[in-house]
C-alpha cells in the first residue's frame, strides 16, 4: 500500500493538490479574490455581492495580466478579452 501526500487549501476545503506550493498559490489567490470583493463592493455599492466576489475572483485569477496592465502596458488587457471572444 503506497501513502500519498495531498495539500488542501485553508481557504477551499473542497480541492487537492499535490504540492504545497501549488497549494499555497490557490490560497493566496483566493485571498486576494476576498480583498479585492470587499474593495470593488465598496467602492460600486450598487454591485451585488455575488458580482463583486465573480470580479475578484476574475482579477485574482488573472493577477499577472491586470499587474501588466497596472504597470503602464495596458494592451496586456487584451489578451483577456481575446479569452472572452473564443
Amino acid at each position: 500500500m503506497a501513502v500519498e501526500v495531498v495539500y488542501r487549501s485553508s481557504r477551499d476545503l473542497e480541492h487537492l493538490f499535490m504540492d504545497k506550493a501549488e497549494a499555497d498559490r490557490h490560497d493566496k489567490m483566493l485571498e486576494l479574490a476576498e480583498l479585492l470583493a470587499e474593495v470593488l463592493q465598496k467602492s460600486v455599492p450598487s454591485l451585488s455581492e455575488q458580482q463583486a466576489e465573480e470580479a475578484g475572483f476574475y482579477m485574482a485569477k488573472n493577477r499577472d495580466v491586470f499587474a501588466k496592465a497596472f504597470k503602464s502596458q495596458p494592451d496586456a488587457l487584451s489578451e483577456l478579452l481575446n479569452s472572452v471572444d473564443e
